[in-house]
């Protein structure tokens, strides 16, 4: 970089218009007007490139593209501006370049080349997730993300660690510093902490991922999990509020995924009245055989068709099955579906389904009218 900004002064000298006092203004004004030119045709280029590459079926060299785009410009300024500070400080004999410029262009370089990286590992992330989904429905894409995040974590700590260096700082003291501050600041942040290795062992245990639906019995907590952070998991809750748990909390209680559940099961009990007692067992013998044939029924998981309960106003019987589905959505038919026939079947029998009902039996005959007709 150093040379080419030689070469670019020595370039500058041999026009005729900006030799003279004074004429600094105009070297540093041409300076920042070919940053200016080089940044427009770039973009031009990057554009270009980019729709070229949309055709392709690669998507890694379209994702390294558009990480680099913004980068290029920001390293194209921070070449025009070093340089045109350079010319003013040259020209008005102050030593600041070496003082403040200097630093601030390898500081900024180091800037540059940690965020490009960072670009390219989110990008890498996003192509990983799309192509992960598109082969399969229940991608692990919470691991995915934990992993990225460990890495751009690792390489914002590094970046910063070099521009310390840079600055003249000793790395080596920083981290002595940090292990004698590390108990301090521990103390200090101690539910910072806690909340973070919560989400850590939250992307090591994978008790749930981003999508699935969880409850807790021990809190007032159920929705569907949008993000795991580092501090904080976002629950959507089915009234669609945002509901911010810290990580912490998932290690003192109880949570359940229904979204792993591998069936849903259909528990009711049906009631027929004691006058069609006699039918009640050919009504059971059927039901059974329907749930038995039932497409959308598991008969490998318990099936349960049995006389229950002799009920005040009922004689009661139970179905208890498992559907082959877990949508929420489809289960609900599937078991609408099973009531009605059951309906069906019952009325097939000649017997009906039971209300409650009460019977009065009056003991004597009651001889004397409640009213005489003659008064």
């Amino acid at each position: 970089m150093e040379s080419a900004e030689f070469e670019l002064k020595q370039w500058l000298l041999q026009l005729q218009f900006l030799r003279g006092d004074g004429l600094w203004i105009s070297e540093a004004f041409l300076i920042i007007f070919i940053a200016l030119t080089l940044n427009f045709i770039q973009k031009r280029m990057i554009k270009s490139l980019h729709t070229k590459l949309e055709e392709t079926k690669n998507p890694w060299d379209e994702a390294l593209v558009e990480s680099l785009a913004k980068p290029i410009s920001a390293f194209i300024w921070l070449w025009g501006i070093t340089i045109a500070a350079n010319v003013i400080a040259d020209a008005q004999n102050v030593s600041i370049f070496k003082e403040i410029v200097l630093p601030a262009r390898q500081i900024g370089v180091i800037v540059i080349i940690t965020w490009t990286v960072l670009r390219i590992i989110v990008r890498i992330e996003r192509n990983i997730i799309k192509i992960g989904r598109s082969k399969e429905d229940n991608y692990d894409v919470t691991t995915v993300q934990a992993i990225t995040k460990l890495i751009r974590v690792s390489v914002f700590i590094t970046g910063a660690l070099i521009m310390l260096q840079e600055l003249g700082v000793s790395v080596s003291g920083v981290l002595a510093f940090g292990g004698i501050g590390g108990m301090a600041i521990g103390f200090a942040a101690k539910d910072l902490l806690s909340n973070f290795f919560g989400g850590l062992m939250l992307y090591l245990d994978r008790p749930f991922a981003v999508g699935d639906w969880i409850r807790s019995p021990d809190r007032n907590i159920e929705g569907t999990v949008e993000n795991i952070g580092w501090r904080l998991t976002l629950i959507r809750t089915f009234n669609k509020r945002p509901l911010y748990v810290p990580n912490s909390t998932f290690a003192s209680i109880s949570v359940e995924n229904p979204s792993r559940m591998s069936h849903r099961r259909i528990k009711e009990t049906i009631g027929v009245r004691y006058d069609d007692g006699a039918k009640l067992e050919a009504i059971l013998i059927e039901v059974r055989e329907m749930l038995q044939n039932h497409k959308e029924i598991d008969t490998a998981q318990t099936l349960m068709v049995n006389f229950n309960e002799f009920a005040p106003s009922s004689l009661d019987f139970f179905i208890y099955t498992f559907t082959k589905t877990t949508n929420w959505v489809k289960y609900h038919k599937v078991k609408q579906d099973v009531l009605f026939q059951i309906l069906q079947i019952i009325e097939k029998q000649g017997a009906e389904v039971a209300f409650p009902t009460s019977t009065l039996h009056l003991s004597g005959e009651i001889n004397q009218p409640m009213f005489d007709n003659n008064n």
